[in-house]
């Protein structure tokens, strides 16, 4: 079974941590929700999403992906913490998938994981950094090698279908997506 490890920041997007945690759950991925610190996490609108661990709990474990939803000051607070940058860096030397939406892309850029890659993220994130190698895209989702980037709250369920489909194959995306009944869908 595919292990996804979901770090949970005060002030998240929790549309887009929702989803994801969601859409992969209903996939049949484990997903582990670990906040920064101990207790709930209270994301960018007010809702309280309470983690299934702790980042540090969690840290010397296996997954096969990282996923970092967005928001302010969620992404701050991820870009900002070291055993995240770490982690990242390792799942890049050990050829794992790293995602991340909306403001949450900085963090991947920081740790170095956009250079030389094509990435997105909310308009203007990573416009503001100096990233001399990263090509910016504008589409909903841009998957490059093990890197997997998306714009925003909008773009959450296209993301976590496609995280889908990258760690099971487009027969389990379909299997989720379908019941979802969604337009031209």
């Amino acid at each position: 079974m595919a292990r996804v490890l979901v770090p949970l920041a005060e002030g998240c997007e929790e549309l887009e941590a929702v989803t994801i945690i969601d859409l992969l759950r209903r996939a049949g991925i484990e997903v582990i929700t670990a906040g920064l610190k101990e207790g709930p996490v209270k994301c960018s609108r007010g809702v309280v999403l309470v983690p299934d661990t702790t980042l540090d709990q969690v840290l010397s474990e296996t997954f096969d992906m990282v996923v970092l939803p967005g928001g302010l000051p969620g992404a701050d607070h991820l870009e900002q913490d070291a055993r995240i940058r770490r982690l990242l860096q390792r799942m890049s030397e050990e050829g794992k998938y790293a995602a991340a939406i909306c403001a949450a892309p900085k963090v991947l850029a920081s740790a170095g994981l956009l250079d030389s890659r094509q990435a997105t993220s909310y308009p203007g994130v990573l416009e503001s950094m100096e990233l001399p190698s990263t090509r910016l895209v504008e589409k909903p989702v841009v998957a490059d090698g093990q890197v997997i980037t998306s714009r925003g709250p909008g773009t959450a369920m296209d993301f976590a279908l496609s995280l889908i489909e990258t760690l099971l194959g487009e027969e389990a995306r379909r299997q989720v997506e379908e019941p979802l009944m969604r337009p031209g869908g």
